[in-house]
């Protein structure tokens, strides 16, 4: 599957956020890995909603307030929209955001919803 290539990736990054992405644009496998290591106690490959919270709480940095607001409004709206059943943001649904995948799979799923309820 092709990733999605945002060529100004780099300027939307901002304090507080998870490091994933560098400076310019690239993916940073190992600061990925180190969210789960980190803060995956329940299960090793999800996140909970008060392990989602404990990783935006270590990533602030000092009065960054609008860093803070921003990695917030990400990732509570990724939690949102992609938890499942059991209220697990599963790290496959987190590296989709990071390599472009999941807006392809949710349009997938969206498109195959819609089939259905004609």
């Amino acid at each position: 599957m092709l990733g999605v290539e945002v060529k100004n990736i780099h300027m939307a990054k901002h304090g507080s956020d998870s490091g994933v992405y560098d400076s310019k644009g690239r993916f940073v496998s190992w600061k990925f890995e180190e969210i789960f290591a980190k803060f995956a106690r329940t299960h090793s490959d999800a996140l909970t909603s008060d392990e989602l919270k404990a990783m935006l709480k270590a990533n602030r940095e000092p009065k960054d307030y609008r860093g803070w607001v921003a990695s917030w409004t990400e990732w509570i709206t990724l939690y949102n929209l992609c938890k499942d059943k059991e209220g697990l943001l599963k790290k496959e649904t987190i590296r989709g955001v990071y390599d472009g995948s999941l807006f392809q799979q949710m349009e997938r799923e969206k498109l195959a919803a819609a089939g259905k309820k004609k």
